[in-house]
């Protein structure tokens, strides 16, 4: 049974959804944009039986306390920071990750400087790799090298509500994607200080990038046991990006699923199998 608790962190309410018994290994699952921890309902009474999941919701994001951008650094260094003071408070090291979309540079930053909390690690569409980039990114370099006014004002399109559908749609069987998790998304963009922090996240972005090369020293040092598997289908974090986990970690194993970008939302029992196979 999943059961749904809030946390104050650093002066923030972090709201946090857990299932399983503490005793097994914990998993955490951190969310991608623009969802929050509510992706994982159809994943984690799946995995329940074998482990401890925790999944929060990042500062900005779902149930999760939202300051404006004008009291709050809506970067991604940050949100890891606040994700590892989480980690702390709650005690949950060691742990499984599992990065999804923005929860990989978040993950792995975390990973990166605690590479002993780290069990092994699921990588569903989350990317480290320049391989990974489908095109809009080559728009977004041009926004980080050259930005003004009205180029972030052009970017309040990724969380327009056609766009957020999109992103749940596109690629995916036909019919095979509830409008659950898309809707609720969408509500949460209403929230008045949503806009601003997203498009300051959205131009820290770039900054993951950059720390590719540390993410994938990380992966040659340390070895860690990952499953890197892909909605094949996702125009954002293109599939290149989950075989180039090959490269530098000897243990990764890489699969695909015939669907999009949240490929949780079609394919959470086969995605949950593999998990299981891998880790369980």
């Amino acid at each position: 049974m999943t059961s749904f608790h809030t946390v104050q962190v650093d002066d923030l309410n972090i709201f946090y959804r857990e299932a399983g018994n503490p005793e097994k290994p914990t998993m955490l699952l951190f969310h991608g944009f623009p969802s929050a921890s509510h992706m994982f309902r159809d994943l984690m009474p799946r995995l329940e039986n074998d482990f401890h999941l925790i999944a929060p919701d990042y500062p900005g994001f779902g149930q999760s306390s939202m300051p404006n951008h004008k009291d709050f650094t809506y970067t991604f260094a940050h949100l890891a920071a606040v994700m590892t003071d989480f980690i702390e408070k709650l005690g949950l090291n060691p742990f499984y990750m599992y990065v999804f979309d923005y929860g990989a540079p978040i993950g792995f930053q975390i990973a990166a400087a605690h590479p002993e909390w780290i069990q092994g690690i699921v990588s569903q569409n989350g990317n480290v790799y320049q391989e990974g980039l489908g095109q809009k990114w080559a728009t977004r370099q041009d926004f980080w090298d050259h930005p003004t006014p009205e180029k972030r004002a052009g970017y309040r399109s990724a969380f327009a509500p056609e766009t957020i559908k999109g992103q749940y749609l596109t690629g995916t069987p036909a019919n095979s994607v509830s409008p659950d998790g898309y809707t609720l998304d969408i509500a949460y963009t209403q929230n008045p200080n949503y806009a601003d922090n997203q498009l300051d996240l959205i131009f820290d972005y770039q900054n993951n990038i950059k720390q590719y090369p540390k993410f994938q020293q990380y992966l040659r040092e340390n070895q860690p046991k990952l499953l890197a598997i892909w909605g094949r289908n996702d125009p954002s974090f293109i599939f290149p990006g989950a075989e180039a986990f090959t490269k530098d970690d000897s243990q990764a194993i890489v699969k695909s699923v015939d669907s999009g970008h949240f490929a949780l939302e079609s394919h959470a029992a086969e995605i949950a199998q593999s998990i299981l196979e891998v880790f369980g």
